[in-house]
């Protein structure tokens, strides 16, 4: 179910209004019998899946709180994340293997007679995949009790604002509110509803609207574009993907505050970043801190030396660029995060420069602006890489914008005006929201002012609502 259909809002007000009314415990049951519908109505028959994974993450975790037997422990726990990652690597990314050997084979000169594995990827599965795998490491590493309550533990895996597309949640910020009583403050009732609406303005608005120009570019096949075409159609993409994204992750917040829960921040600003390592610190930050807790950390983090360091920081980001998809092009997205991480990072310790913490106001001044604008160019053929169709258009991308340029533009970019309207507006926003180092920037505003904005981003949306709806990118990974 999309967040912005129409099916959706009768769905949230049909639950809202009941969830009102009813008990803590009703309370929980009803937002799980929510939470599977909510997940059920794009296949049912996945429902068996999330449903499995529950109950053998749920076994796995009461197995190992209950034993203090070392290796035990281990067993119960490798088993756990045996299956919990089969299952995604199955529908993720068996086919792809097998496809990646026959075309070694077929390179090597042998005619192997495989037939082409054509798996539908469950919506979410990444997502709750690591969610349980948090909370099944967390109580063997004795960071967390395990919950004996299966209905408990099973809304924490299919709470349906966060299930398909993040943020990432941990047992021990989200278990807690599920088993505790919950008061719905009037704090929570505006800034919930700013959050929605903020969410679906930059989603309808803005990422639906600048999807036809992506497309197009990136869809091209009797023709090759320019590179002026692909360059400016990466930068829609770029705006698209953020917008999609944290969009989402602005309703989900959102509406996990409109019933008395709150989410984990996924987003902080994420294009004013001045360093790769700070890009990855307001970037998926779920994502990124679930890779630094249960993989960068366990490695050696930085503990061990420089070079294995920087071994432990390739493979993380790299692991990174791996969820996202099983395609060539996400292992080439992952490899060039990586070294941009990594090459700063040696240009730090070599220069013997401290990184900046994002805590505290911004500094600000031309040397910052422009290492911003430099991190995002080269984010942006980042992104190319990302949202390539294939490893071969990845090659003619990349022979085109760097050794056949031209500013010539073939391809007719016909945006939507919603669309620049609506970009200029969170342009603004944004800057504004960086300089003030103030994520709550709108409550300072005077009533006459923040109700011009909220009616600004209401008319902005019903214009947009006559963009063509597109599927969350994130709901593909």
């Amino acid at each position: 179910m999309n967040f912005a259909t129409f099916e959706y809002l009768v769905f949230i007000i049909c639950v809202y209004l009941l969830y009102l009314v009813v008990q803590h415990r009703t309370q929980n049951h009803l937002l799980l019998v929510a939470s599977y519908i909510f997940y059920g109505w794009w296949d049912w028959r996945f429902l068996s899946l999330i449903l499995f994974s529950t109950a053998v993450n749920y076994l796995a975790g009461l197995a190992i709180h209950h034993t203090e037997d070392l290796k035990k422990r281990r067993l119960y726990l490798i088993g756990a994340l045996v299956i919990s990652f089969g299952l995604l690597g199955v529908f993720k990314y068996l086919g792809f293997f097998v496809d990646s050997m026959v075309d070694l084979l077929q390179l090597l000169g042998f005619q192997p007679n495989i037939t082409s594995l054509q798996i539908i990827l469950p919506v979410g599965i990444s997502f709750y995949t690591f969610q349980t795998a948090s909370y099944t490491i967390d109580i063997y590493r004795k960071e967390l009790p395990a919950t004996k309550n299966f209905l408990d533990f099973a809304l924490f895996i299919a709470f349906f604002p966060q299930l398909v597309a993040g943020p990432i949640e941990r047992a021990k910020t989200l278990l807690p509110q599920i088993q505790q009583p919950r008061q719905i403050t009037h704090d929570q009732i505006t800034r919930g509803c700013f959050l929605i609406l903020w969410g679906l303005f930059k989603k309808v608005v803005i990422a639906d609207g600048a999807a036809n120009g992506v497309d197009t570019v990136y869809g091209m096949t009797s023709v090759q574009p320019t590179a002026m075409d692909i360059i400016l159609a990466t930068y829609l993409f770029t705006l698209q993907i953020y917008c999609d994204f944290s969009g989402y992750s602005d309703v989900a917040r959102g509406t996990a505050k409109l019933l008395g829960f709150e989410l984990v921040v996924n987003f902080k600003l994420p294009f004013f970043a001045s360093s790769p390592r700070e890009y990855w610190e307001r970037w998926h930050i779920s994502l990124a801190t679930w890779l630094r807790d249960y993989v960068y950390i366990p490695l050696g983090g930085n503990r061990h030396g420089e070079w294995k360091t920087q071994r432990n920081v390739f493979i993380t980001v790299f692991l990174s660029g791996f969820w996202h998809g099983a395609a060539w092009n996400f292992i080439f997205w992952g490899i060039y995060q990586a070294l941009l991480i990594s090459f700063n990072r040696l240009w730090l310790v070599i220069r013997k420069i401290k990184p900046q913490k994002l805590s505290g106001p911004p500094i600000i001044n031309w040397t910052k602006i422009l290492q911003i604008i430099l991190l995002f160019q080269a984010l942006n053929y980042g992104r190319m890489l990302f949202r390539a169709e294939s490893l071969n258009q990845v090659v003619d991308f990349t022979r085109i914008v760097f050794f056949n340029f031209s500013w010539h533009i073939s391809v007719k970019f016909s945006l939507p005006v919603v669309v620049i309207v609506g970009t200029i507006l969170l342009l603004v926003i944004e800057t504004y929201q960086y300089v003030t180092n103030d994520p709550h920037y709108y409550r300072r505003w005077p009533i006459a002012v923040r109700s011009l904005f909220y009616a600004t981003l209401i008319f902005l949306l019903m214009a947009g609502i006559s963009n063509a709806t597109q599927e969350f990118i994130y709901f593909a990974f």
